[in-house]
């Protein structure tokens, strides 16, 4: 009985649960990304990797990583990192606008997110409803409509002229990169917002009165408190946001389509839309992951610091 009864208290945790119930819960997370992304992730690998039809030179996945060459791999890496290479224009296009654009979303998603957590009172779900509510709309819809609001006789052009800041239709739709990074903009600025306000709004209000009776001012204890707490978001908040658009393409087709704008996502797709460029619109594929890899690893190592981090009591 004894034996029994010590058996049956090991297999539980310290809440009484069995230890078997958590991994059981986290199987189908598992699972997944078992099946949608580590296996997709080898055949790229396989592709990146693999060889060449002698006759049709189409890429052959080979599935023995002993049997790997790296002749693509090799090439898109020289394409990338010299100034002549064949993406390395992209490559460099592509970190200015996701920088900027990434900004942007900051400037116009803390203030948004502050305001809704610390001022908006009950009206917080009403304000967060219409702030995201055209993001529920197709995002190929959304960019349509904007391409209605920029054309030379849209609305936007309209409004500048009746103001007087421009004497003529200015040509937003002329593949210009203010279109594209004010495309990139609104279209992640809601990942950005979601973090930061998940955040503000956990803050106690007791902080802050504290600070405040204190003798701080409201600009300093928004600097000494506020901001603080939520450097954590900001970094979450600008890899939900800035990751994606690296990948994009689909914005720049439709907003500024002219060889000047060309980010590295429209690389992967013309590449991947052909059969003797595969091997390597999967390298490029892989590179990219492998320069996002860096940030995300420094996000997670910042979180697993803080996480450690207890007050002082």
């Amino acid at each position: 009985m004894a034996r029994a009864k010590a058996r049956r208290s090991a297999s539980r945790d310290g809440a009484g649960t069995p230890r078997w119930l958590w991994p059981s819960l986290a199987a189908p997370g598992t699972a997944y990304l078992l099946i949608l992304f580590l296996v997709p992730l080898y055949v790229i690998l396989a592709v990146t990797f693999g060889k060449l039809d002698p006759i049709l030179q189409t890429p052959l996945p080979v599935w023995n990583p002993l049997q790997w060459k790296t002749g693509v791999m090799s090439f898109t890496v020289s394409n990338l990192v010299h100034s002549d290479g064949l993406y390395f224009a992209a490559f460099i296009r592509t970190i200015v606008y996701v920088a900027i654009s990434t900004s942007l979303c900051l400037l116009i998603g803390y203030p948004f997110a502050y305001f809704v957590s610390r001022h908006a009172g009950r009206a917080k779900a009403l304000f967060l409803v219409l702030f995201f509510a055209p993001f529920w709309i197709s995002y190929m819809l959304r960019m349509l409509a904007w391409i209605s609001l920029l054309q030379d006789d849209g609305y936007v052009n309209r409004i500048l002229m009746s103001l007087g800041l421009i004497s003529h239709p200015y040509p937003f739709l002329a593949g210009k990169s203010l279109t594209l990074i004010l495309g990139l903009t609104y279209g992640y600025v809601p990942y950005m917002v979601l973090p930061l306000y998940a955040a503000l709004d956990r803050i106690p209000q007791s902080q802050l009165e504290a600070s405040r009776d204190l003798g701080a001012s409201p600009t300093r204890t928004f600097f000494r408190v506020t901001l603080p707490q939520s450097r954590q978001a900001i970094l979450a908040g600008v890899i939900i946001a800035g990751l994606p658009m690296f990948g994009d393409y689909f914005t720049q087709q439709l907003l500024a389509n002219t060889n000047g704008t060309r980010m590295i996502g429209n690389f992967v797709v013309e590449a991947l839309s052909s059969s003797l460029l595969m091997s390597r619109g999967a390298s490029l594929i892989l590179m990219m992951m492998l320069m996002m890899l860096a940030p995300v690893i420094y996000y997670l190592r910042s979180t697993s610091r803080a996480a450690t981090v207890r007050p002082a009591r």
